[in-house]
């Protein structure tokens, strides 16, 4: 490794950016590396959050004919996620596009249903933002959202034995790139379902706030970059580990991919571009918390517990669990490519 000063951001990787870098200036802010940043606490008995999030090519822009709607949604959908993770509920989005001057009308008017029509399944908006050109995209935003006093949740906060959750429903846009790919084959109306709900994740904002509100959780993050890398973050804020479960109930049309492509539910619930939740709760409360969730139409299921020692495991006395994860500034980056190509670094060769 060359000295210090000689140091890039590949070498560090993200995660060591934040250790190294980042954790030393701004380690003592609250909320420092949770989803969302804690703002204020304001008159009107709520605090305020914000996050900001730029889009990467979406995954379903290279698995068929491009499309700026997708990036629209996309960028929404990441900025309300980390919303989610706090329980907030949000108040809007300003947004940011540097677009090359060859962009067209019709396809900037496809980016801004893209965001406007995530906004509104979501119960939001877009408040402003700017635009400039530039020789490529690049498109940011910024979501505000509020939360009530003492009800934040936060990546910190988790304690040995209690269960961890995925909330949200795993695998539907790698699953569909399989079939994209032709590794697995659908009837068109089950492809079709299958498409639409790759192109459109949902951020789990309903799920965060039924979690805050009844101090459900005690510690939360959004799934952006995988499930493992996610696990790993969320042991890491806490000084623990976690044993995994390595079962999932993936829905049926999700299932029968995996089957069809020899793979097993865990490594398809396991990749990222789902924007689920990974919540830790109270081995007691666990139960409770799938029941409330599936009781508002929020799909949730046990996968783990988190441990006293820093290993992740599969199973109790399994192996070591070497999952999945896309970290920026690091070989695992997501910077687009070739469909084929992707899906089998994502998945593996099956």
């Amino acid at each position: 490794m060359s000295g210090a000063t000689e140091l890039t951001l590949g070498d560090l990787g993200e995660r060591g950016i934040q250790e190294r870098v980042l954790r030393p200036r701004y380690g003592a802010l609250e909320g420092f590396g949770d989803d969302s940043a804690f703002l204020a606490a304001v008159e009107t008995g709520c605090e305020l959050v914000a996050t900001t999030d730029s889009c990467p090519t979406p995954v379903v822009n290279i698995l068929a004919e491009p499309d700026l709607f997708h990036a629209g949604w996309l960028l929404a959908t990441i900025n309300l996620s980390d919303l989610a993770a706090a329980g907030a509920e949000p108040l809007g989005l300003v947004v940011n596009y540097t677009l090359p001057k060859t962009t067209t009308v019709a396809e900037f008017e496809r980016l801004l249903d893209g965001v406007d029509a995530c906004c509104r399944e979501h119960r939001t908006k877009v408040a402003g933002g700017d635009i400039r050109d530039g020789a490529t995209m690049q498109l940011t935003a910024t979501a505000i959202g509020r939360c009530v006093p003492g009800s934040r949740l936060r990546r910190s906060g988790a304690q040995e034995g209690d269960r961890l959750l995925l909330v949200g429903s795993p695998g539907y846009l790698w699953a569909a790139a399989l079939v994209k790919t032709g590794r697995a084959s659908l009837p068109e109306a089950l492809a079709d379902e299958l498409w639409r709900r790759a192109c459109r994740p949902d951020a789990q904002l309903k799920a965060g706030r039924i979690l805050a509100a009844g101090g459900l959780a005690r510690a939360a993050m959004d799934v952006s970059d995988g499930l493992f890398a996610t696990v790993r973050t969320l042991c890491e804020a806490n000084g623990l580990g976690a044993t995994m479960t390595g079962e999932f109930e993936l829905d049926a049309i999700v299932a029968e991919v995996a089957r069809q492509s020899g793979l097993h539910p865990f490594e398809l619930a396991q990749t990222w571009g789902d924007w689920g939740l990974v919540v830790a709760t109270r081995a007691e409360d666990a139960g409770l918390v799938v029941k409330t969730l599936w009781g508002e139409g929020v799909p949730a299921q046990e996968i783990g517990t988190m441990t006293a020692g820093p290993a992740l495991t599969l199973g109790a006395d399994g192996p070591a669990w070497e999952g999945t994860a896309q970290e920026r500034f690091s070989a695992s980056s997501w910077h687009g490519g070739e469909a084929a190509t992707l899906v089998a670094a994502v998945l593996g060769h099956h």
